[in-house]
């Protein structure tokens, strides 16, 4: 019995370091992940600090832009029912009657409807239209619609077929066309607009 004793003891003093050096190098294992992933959220908070600081000086430069923005009429702010359409008297709306649901923030190559639109600036996003712009405006514009993607205070990028070069920024009943795209004007009417719509202002 003492020598059965001393082989199941033998036994279990055995098996204890095998458990021990699963774990170990498991821990060994998510460390490195786990401090790779630190690092990656490090790096990607620098970066939308280093472009926010940059689109802010673009905006300050831009300021003088700002001149040309034009104020439309306001044309209420009424919702439609579900499955209803409304022709817009004008082709860049910034008010109106507009659809229950909205345009998420983000770049778009199809063209949302209008009435989602519309309803995207009542949050207080900045919708800007594109169609074939020169230089690095199409760089610029998805990176902005990335750096500012919240739901009140957002950028909805989205073509328009005809407007060749030319550029429209719209925010709600307020208007830039821009013949070719000025990157300093435009980034001083994003912040100039964008979280002050009617429904919710944030900024």
């Amino acid at each position: 019995m003492a020598k059965s004793k001393g082989i199941r003891k033998r036994r279990s003093a055995g098996s204890a370091p095998a458990s021990g050096t699963r774990g170990g190098s498991l821990r060994h294992a998510v460390t490195p992940v786990i401090a790779g992933l630190a690092i990656l959220a490090g790096w990607s908070i620098w970066q939308s600090q280093r472009c926010e600081a940059s689109f802010m000086e673009l905006a300050s430069a831009g300021a003088a832009g700002l001149e040309n923005v034009q104020t439309m009429p306001d044309l209420g702010r009424g919702h439609l029912q579900p499955g209803q359409g409304y022709r817009y008297p004008a082709k860049f709306p910034t008010s109106g009657p507009h659809a229950p649901t909205w345009t998420e923030p983000g770049f778009y190559t199809v063209q949302p409807r209008d009435i989602y639109l519309v309803h995207a600036m009542e949050h207080g996003n900045v919708v800007i239209y594109y169609d074939a712009p020169t230089g690095n405006a199409m760089a610029s514009l998805k990176v902005w619609a990335d750096l500012y993607s919240g739901m009140w205070s957002g950028l909805v990028v989205a073509p328009m077929q005809g407007l060749g070069e030319e550029i429209v920024l719209t925010a709600w009943r307020k208007i830039l066309r821009l013949k070719t795209f000025d990157e300093p004007a435009a980034a001083a009417f994003i912040d100039a607009y964008r979280g002050r719509g009617p429904e919710n202002p944030v900024r």
